[in-house]
Parts: C-alpha cells; structure tokens; sequence
C-alpha cells in the first residue's frame, strides 16, 4: 500500500472513533434529560438524515477539491455539532449537525481510495479501512461507555481550568468535552494526507442540475448488473447493522440485566467480529471473486433470532462475535465491488454519493421502524426474530436476482469491463 494510504486509515480511525463514542455520550444526555425511551434510536437516525438529503450534493463537493481538504472541513462541521450539545440544543439536532459533517466526509474518505490504489487492491483496502473502521467501533463504543461511567465521569468532572469556567456539569457533557478533543486530532491526521492528483470536470453548482445528474447516477448503478448485486447487499447489510447496534442494547438490558456503560461493550463485541470477517475476506478472495459471499448473509440473518434463547454474558459474545464475522466477511468484498464499478461508471465521489444515499435510506426506514415496534411496546425477542428473519429473506432475494443475472453473463469475467450506462452492455 501507499503511504498516504495508512495517513487516510488514522484520519478515519480517530474520526470514526469519535462518532461512535459521541453516540453513546448523547444516549447519556437524553437519558439526563428524562427523554423518551424511543427517542434513543432517533439518534441514529437524526444523524442519518443528511447523508440522504445531501446526496445529490456531496458528491459534486467531494470532488470539486482534493479529497483530503474535504475531510479536513467536514470534520471541523462534525466539532461544531459537539460545540451546540453545550448550547443547550437538544442532543437530536446536535448530533443531526454531526451526521451533516459526517455525509459530506464519507465521499472523500472512500472516494480517494480509487483515486490511490489500483482496482486489484481494491479489496485488500477496504478490508483494511473496515478492519480500523471497526476498531474504532469497539474503541469508541467502550470509550463512551467509559467516559459516562461513574467513575471516570467523576475524575473528568473534577478537573478544574484556572480561570476558565467551561460549565461541564453533567457526565454526559464531561464526555462529550473529551470526544470534541479526539475530532481535532483527526483534524491533524487530515492535514498530512496526500493529494492524489486526481482531478475532475468542473462540477455543476445549480441545485436542479445538481439532482438531475445524482438522479441520473442513481440509476445507473442499479441498472449495472454487478452494481445493483453489489448496492443491494450493502445498502441492506449498512441498514440492519444500525438497526442491530440499539436492539443489541436493548436485549442487553433485559436478557443480561446490564447498564447502558456495560451493554456498550457488547456493540463492540459485534464489532470485533466484523473486524475478524473483514480481514478474512480481505486476505482470501479478490474482487473477481467477490458475489461468491452471499451466502453469508442469509446465516447472518438465521443466527440473530437465536439470541433470543441467550441468557448468559460469555454465550452471548460468542453468538455477537459469530454474527459479526459473518457480516464483514460478506460485506467487504460487496463494498469493494460496489466502489470498483461506480468509479468505472462514473466518478468516485458520486458513486460514494449514491452508496451512501441508497445504504442510509435504508437507515432511515428501518430505525424508523424499530422505533415504532418500541413505541407499541412489542417485546424486544419477538423484534429480534422478526430483524433477523427479514434480513435472512432479503439477501435470499438477492441471491435470485444474481442467479438470474448470470444466466446473461458471467459476472466474474466481467468485473473491471466497463458498461454503457444507457444500454446496460458490456465493453471491454
């Protein structure tokens, strides 16, 4: 790899790390807040939101300048939205402003991958970037469930600013302090990445124009044969992964009796498993290779409803740990091809804008979902079955939908040829 590779890997560790801790902070604020239960998972997607509402606009941003400058900026968007938890502006919005910094970095930080490293690294890359990635998960996941701990939370309350009074008098916002610091120094990270050279035609700045050409992207990836597989696989996978992060805490609190700082850890315990997945998948199968994963999503799917017979703490990370090798090992060679083919079809930050469109609509729906199941109170076992027998019966969709492709062509002698967007045929 690239030395400016592993620059781009630190950026996103500390910048991730810092997302996901931020998360559990927030939990504990509307918890002080004596805020709905059901307001929780609305965290998520609060910060969701923008990646769908700016989508036709991120991608023309993230390649109108060098990718590095774009994460350099939207990661100080990302500070100010931990700066308005103070303010006294209610933690959805807050962290909305979060998920706005967050939308626009997420083109540039996959974008510039494409941009660096050839298409045959393409999988090794982003199992190195999931495998931080998920490091950063379960770093930060245990770091927020640390900073809200009482007996963290005390040591950070109790230290005192001569002359400065910076009116933290919460756990939460003691916390929040502490993870404002960690976005700056992925600010630094940001700062030392390299520019790639790569440049773009000038990039339409007329709002209308603007959605036209994204509507026009959109479409053409779900047209491609292997772009559709590809954006149906993670689109579902990035949707039932958010989804999965709250029922996990909840099951915590019920099956296993643990306090929001304890049942933190297992998020993390999902995550390490992604990680294990990741870098199996990163080290066994080349992009030519990549849809003979699918599979795995199905067993994913059928090991979730089993978690509702789990009443032990060590049983119950094992059961995560399998759940989430299972997830990186089928979503990290998706997420290569996904990347390969919209850099071909079109530009790297406009394909990593209809990913992400598309992956965090699904977000939307399906926390919007989970929220009302809580909100008419169904039980938190008869939710799990129902997630997981849901995901286990879209990807044998998909599955069909693939075998149906290939009747027309062989998808693995295809990989790296170039369609025509209109007609959907093949050239070399």
């Amino acid at each position: 790899m690239k030395r400016g590779f592993y620059t781009i890997m630190a950026a996103q560790f500390f910048s991730s790390l810092a997302d996901n801790a931020l998360l559990i902070a927030a939990m504990a604020l509307l918890a002080e807040l004596h805020s709905p239960e059901w307001t929780v998972p609305l965290l998520k997607l609060f910060f969701t939101i923008s990646y769908v509402m700016l989508a036709p606009f991120v991608g023309a941003f993230a390649d109108s300048m060098p990718k590095g400058r774009v994460m350099l900026v939207t990661n100080f968007v990302k500070i100010f939205g931990c700066a308005l938890l103070f303010w006294t502006v209610h933690p959805l919005l807050a962290y909305a402003v979060v998920g706005f910094g967050a939308a626009a970095y997420s083109p540039a930080k996959y974008g510039i991958l494409t941009e660096l490293l050839p298409a045959e690294k393409l999988v090794a890359a982003n199992g190195w970037i999931e495998g931080t990635t998920v490091a950063s998960i379960i770093l930060g996941t245990l770091l927020g469930g640390a900073l809200i701990a009482p007996r963290l939370s005390a040591s950070l309350l109790a230290l005192d600013m001569p002359l400065v009074d910076t009116g933290i008098t919460s756990p939460a916002e003691a916390a929040i302090a502490a993870i404002a610091a960690i976005y700056l120094l992925a600010a630094l990270f940001n700062l030392r990445i390299p520019d790639t050279g790569a440049r773009y035609p000038h990039q339409q700045h007329h709002p209308v124009k603007l959605v036209r050409e994204f509507i026009h992207c959109n479409f053409t990836l779900w047209r491609d044969k292997l772009g559709q597989i590809s954006l149906a696989v993670t689109t579902l996978f990035w949707g039932a992964g958010a989804t999965l992060q709250f029922i996990v805490l909840k099951w915590a609190q019920i099956h296993l009796g643990m306090r929001l700082d304890q049942a933190a850890v297992l998020q993390g315990i999902v995550a390490l498993g992604v990680a294990v997945g990741a870098t199996g998948a990163a080290s066994a199968l080349p992009l030519r290779r990549s849809l003979r994963v699918l599979p795995c999503g199905v067993a994913m799917g059928l090991m979730v409803p089993m978690m509702t017979i789990v009443s032990s703490t060590p049983v119950a990370y094992g059961m995560l740990v399998i759940i989430g090798a299972l997830a990186g090992f089928f979503v990290v060679p998706m997420n290569a091809l996904l990347q390969h083919r919209g850099y071909v079809l079109m530009s790297a930050g406009h394909s990593i804008a209809v990913q992400n469109f598309n992956e965090n609509l699904n977000i939307l729906l399906m926390l919007s979902l989970y929220a009302l199941l809580l909100k008419v109170d169904l039980h938190i076992n008869t939710i799990v079955v129902l997630f997981g027998l849901s995901v286990a019966a879209a990807m044998i969709l998909v599955m069909r939908r693939h075998r149906a492709n290939q009747r027309n062509f062989d998808s693995e002698a295809l990989i790296g040829r170039q369609p025509e967007a209109a007609t959907g045929e093949i050239k070399p």
